[in-house]
């Protein structure tokens, strides 16, 4: 099914410790309430091994929104705020967003 009227915002995370991934994870969940995304994934590499996978990060967050407006809203969200600040600041050393709308 082709998605539509979506703004797909994905996130890649580095940590500065690999024993601090719980804690990241922990904190992308504290972001599951904000009523502006319409859905999330909180991953981890797949264990797959193709040449074009980069498996180099540490953790991912998909978010699907129904468009722009809302993704804005998100990113002022105190919630989103918080995470940011105690969460991803601290823990990681690189973080990597990609943003995307329909053809």
């Amino acid at each position: 099914m082709l998605l539509k009227n979506t703004f797909v915002h994905h996130v890649h995370f580095w940590l500065k410790d690999k024993a601090d991934k719980q804690q990241l994870l922990d904190g992308l969940n504290t972001l599951l309430p904000i009523p502006h995304i319409r859905q999330i994934h909180i991953g981890v590499p797949a264990e797959t091994f193709r040449e074009v996978i980069d498996r180099s990060y540490d953790v991912s967050l998909l978010m699907l929104f129904d468009g722009p407006e809302q993704q804005e809203a998100y990113q002022v969200d105190p919630t989103h705020i918080i995470f940011a600040e105690n969460y991803a600041k601290p823990l990681c050393s690189k973080v990597v967003v990609v943003d995307s709308v329909n053809v």
